[in-house]
């Protein structure tokens, strides 16, 4: 199953950057095996500064039959062992590519909520979009050490 994090905002070459790169080939070695990856960040622009433009820009970018998974503060927690089981069940189930999609500072367009399959959240916390990208990319690879029975997650 391929995974793909659309993300609003060029981070380049900056320490969040560097780190969610550093995580997603983590995912992707850990999870070849296990038929998860490759993990890939796509970043892309509004051509207008807004919420709509962004969510028009984050779902142009989205690659074609991907499940829609949105990162909102209002969506679901999940703990990092659900959150692998469900990752399994996805790919188990026949889902060929995941996509999950990082709003901007504002957040999410109402377009980009209703397209996707679920929405999930990281703690009732307000986090910067930059450092979304970096957790969720860490949880991308420990999903895939905790399917693998590497020590690398300690419940």
């Amino acid at each position: 199953m391929r995974i793909t994090i659309v993300a609003v905002g060029r981070l380049g070459r900056t320490t969040e950057g560097a780190l969610a790169q550093d995580y997603a080939e983590r995912a992707t070695a850990a999870g070849r095996a296990l038929g998860l990856g490759p993990v890939e960040i796509v970043e892309v622009e509004g051509r207008k500064p807004g919420r709509d433009a962004e969510g028009e820009a984050l779902l142009t970018a989205l690659p074609t039959g991907a499940r829609l998974i949105a990162c909102d503060e209002g969506g679901r927690a999940w703990p990092s062992v659900s959150f692998a089981d469900r990752l399994g069940r996805l790919r188990d189930d026949g889902e060929r590519r995941l996509a999950f999609l990082i709003g901007g500072a504002d957040g999410l367009s109402a377009p980009v909520r209703q397209a996707a399959a679920e929405l999930i959240a990281f703690g009732p916390q307000t986090w910067p979009h930059a450092l979304v990208r970096v957790l969720l990319a860490e949880q991308l690879y420990r999903a895939a050490t905790i399917l693998a029975g590497s020590p690398y997650h300690r419940a």
